[in-house]
């Protein structure tokens, strides 16, 4: 028997042509544990993709979405990410990191290169495939 896709919604929240990017955690039951990934969550069942976004920036990092709209839809065989964009009004000592290790802004070369170093976990980690 095999495993229902996933529906998840996630933001790429953006800053002077930066975005921001948070430090998964390690626990093996998420999708691309330890590594950089966006800011979201899981759809419940009945939901539109627009409540978890809402509901899981929130909770990931206390901020509350300005406005966003759809920026696309990317599936494969486990998962059907929605992605958002929004901007991000406020500097990174106005968010607190509730879930993840360490979040940045990373310019765009930062992101081509599929790897970011942490200060917090001081080691160098991937980029998770969804979220490149």
């Amino acid at each position: 028997m095999n495993n229902p896709i996933e529906e998840v919604a996630i933001a790429i929240l953006y800053q002077n042509n930066k975005f921001l990017m948070q430090l998964r955690d390690n626990f093996p039951h998420i999708v691309h544990p330890v590594c950089w990934g966006l800011f979201g969550g899981h759809l419940e069942p009945g939901e539109t993709p627009e409540t978890p976004l809402m509901r899981d920036v929130i909770e990931e990092i206390n901020y509350e979405l300005p406005s966003f709209s759809k920026f696309g839809m990317y599936a494969d065989e486990n998962i059907i990410p929605h992605v958002f964009q929004a901007p991000l009004l406020v500097g990174l000592d106005q968010l607190v990191l509730n879930k993840g290790w360490d979040m940045v802004l990373l310019r765009p070369e930062d992101i081509f290169q599929s790897s970011y170093y942490s200060v917090i976990a001081e080691e160098v980690r991937p980029l998770g495939i969804t979220h490149q």
